[in-house]
Order: C-alpha cells, then sequence, then structure tokens
C-alpha cells in the first residue's frame, strides 16, 4: 500500500477554554498527531473561546496550547492563525511564542492546483449589521489599545459580559442573519480570483456550490469543536472531512 502523502490541514471555530475538554483532548490529538505530519497548518480562527490580550499567555491552561502549537511549528511545518469574533486580539507574542504566522482577514493561494481563499468568515455576514458594526468597533486599533490598558481581570470580565450578551443576541436572530450573504460570497471570489473557499464562524459545516459569472466555485464550511474535533485535510486528491477525538 503507497502511503498517502502530506495535506494540508483546515480547522476554525475550536473555542478552547477550561469548560471544554473534550475539545482540548481532541485538539491535543490533532496538534500532536496529524498536524505534525501536515504539509500547512491553518487555524482560521476562534481557536479560543475568548482572548483580551497576549498577557493571556500567562494563563495556565493557554500554556499548555501554546506548547502544542509550538510543537507543530517545531516539527517544521508551516503554521497559520487566523483572527475570529471571540480571539480578534491575538497579536505578535501570541505568534512570537507559537512560531505561527497570523492571517490577513482574507487570503488566496494556489492549493494543489486550485486558487483557494481562506478567512474566518464573519465579515461575509453582511446581513447582520448589528455584528458588523460591533466588529468595526471592536477591531478598530485605538479601541484595542484602550482595552490593552486595562488590568487583566477587568478584560475577563468584559469578555464574560460580551459572550453572555452575544448568546443572549444570537438567540433573537433569524438564522439567515447570522449566516454568510450570498453576494457577499460571490464579491470574495471575484475579488481574489478564488475557484475554492474555506472559512468557519458560522457553525454550518457543509460543502455549498456557487455559480460565479458563469462558473462553478466551491465553498467549504468548517465545523466548531464540542465533543470531538473536525477538520479539512486537502492535497491533490482532493478535500477529505476528518473527525478526530481525544
Amino acid at each position: 500500500m503507497v502511503a498517502a502523502s502530506p495535506a494540508t490541514l483546515f480547522a476554525s471555530d475550536l473555542h478552547l477554554s477550561p469548560d471544554r475538554p473534550a475539545a482540548r483532548a481532541a485538539f491535543h490529538a490533532f496538534a500532536t498527531g496529524p498536524a505534525r505530519e501536515a504539509t500547512a497548518v491553518y487555524i482560521l480562527g476562534d481557536l479560543f473561546d475568548w482572548w483580551v490580550g497576549d498577557d493571556q499567555v500567562r494563563d495556565s491552561f493557554v500554556a499548555g496550547v501554546v506548547a502544542e502549537l509550538r510543537g507543530i511549528s517545531a516539527a517544521g511545518v508551516p503554521l497559520f492563525i487566523g483572527h475570529g469574533n471571540r480571539d480578534f486580539m491575538l497579536g505578535a507574542r501570541f505568534a512570537k511564542a507559537t512560531g505561527a504566522t497570523l492571517l490577513p482577514e482574507q487570503l488566496a493561494f494556489d492549493l494543489a492546483g486550485t486558487r483557494t481563499l481562506v478567512c474566518h468568515g464573519d465579515e461575509l455576514c453582511t446581513d447582520d449589521a448589528d455584528y458588523l458594526a460591533y466588529r468595526a468597533r471592536m477591531r478598530d486599533p485605538q479601541t484595542q489599545a484602550r482595552l490593552l490598558r486595562l488590568p487583566y481581570f477587568v478584560r475577563r470580565a468584559i469578555a464574560w459580559w460580551l459572550r453572555r450578551k452575544s448568546r443572549d443576541e444570537k438567540a433573537l436572530k433569524a438564522d439567515y442573519i447570522m449566516d454568510v450573504n450570498a453576494d457577499a460570497v460571490a464579491d470574495a471570489f471575484r475579488a481574489h480570483g478564488a475557484q475554492r473557499m474555506i472559512h468557519g464562524h458560522t457553525h454550518r459545516p457543509a460543502r455549498h456550490v456557487h455559480e460565479v459569472d458563469g462558473a462553478t466555485r466551491e465553498r467549504y464550511v468548517l465545523a466548531d469543536w464540542h465533543d470531538h474535533g473536525q477538520y479539512l485535510a486537502v492535497d491533490a486528491a482532493g478535500v477529505r472531512d476528518v473527525t478526530i477525538r481525544g
């Protein structure tokens, strides 16, 4: 039997925290197993359930995750991490500690012969005007600088309040508002000349086919992690959905 060639791996919405032990165990299995044999690893946002500044790397739970991420990059595997709506304040200190490259909002590149666009995906949810206004405000450098001047325990309290507020607001929104907008997806395909898109955020894993300017494009939505992990493996043979447990 011929061994499978290494693939590029994609995951998103792990939401790692002490409150999600199954997701943490799955990440340990991922980081110490398939990730170290990959061509590259992309984590497309919301690696953590919350992130209030890079001084959080001192937290014992985070330190364990950081060590496992460093293990991936130390094995010679290029590691890329994007900002999600929960961990948009990941910064240079975190990147240095893990050996990761922080991704821009959207990145397109050739992957096994297919022009592929990767992103977290929240910027595509253009029907949710309230969320986009909040997103713009929280990602403003001046807002982040003001937050980082606050004591760590105050930032943690703010993060807890924002997560609770988000849960309450989602319960009142129609499903379509929290999903990506078809026009925003088409515009992203056009802007990057991409044939494939991979993103997370919506927690609605699926493969979608889009017709954009007379051409067929495919969009993969990554799963969130709960009682197990899930990632995409992409190589010249195609795209495979893989489940992993701790």
